[in-house]
């Protein structure tokens, strides 16, 4: 499978909110990295991260591009509350090895109508 054809399918599966589905797109010692958040290391924590937050907010990602350059695919979304973003997602052998997400977090919860973070 290309790159971009396995981040149409991982967007699939996130609209589907099936974190088992997710994790089974990343290699077992993958990296999931979305800068507001500290990464994410293995299989097992990406796919809770997933759970956590699909248990938390209504997430929907509307695709508006996605590119690919060899073993790296680009997505560019939206969702219907107006946030937006990018990932960028490292394929290798039909399993994703590396993701970066690029959203603002503060947006976010504020759409999501979810608690700020305490400041120090």
């Amino acid at each position: 499978m290309e790159s971009r054809e396995l981040v149409q399918s991982w967007v699939d599966a996130f609209n589907r909110g099936d974190a088992d589905a997710l994790a089974d797109f990343y290699s077992e010692d993958a990296t999931n990295h979305q800068v507001a958040e500290e990464p994410v290391v293995g299989r097992a924590a990406i796919r809770e991260m997933f759970a956590t937050g699909f248990a938390n907010a209504r997430m929907v990602c509307i695709v508006e591009h996605i590119f690919q350059e060899g073993e790296w695919a680009i997505l560019e979304w939206r969702d219907p509350l107006g946030l937006r973003g990018c990932g960028f997602f490292h394929v290798v052998n039909g399993k994703i090895v590396f993701q970066r997400g690029y959203w603002d977090k503060l947006t976010f919860l504020r759409l999501q109508r979810l608690p700020m973070p305490e400041v120090p």
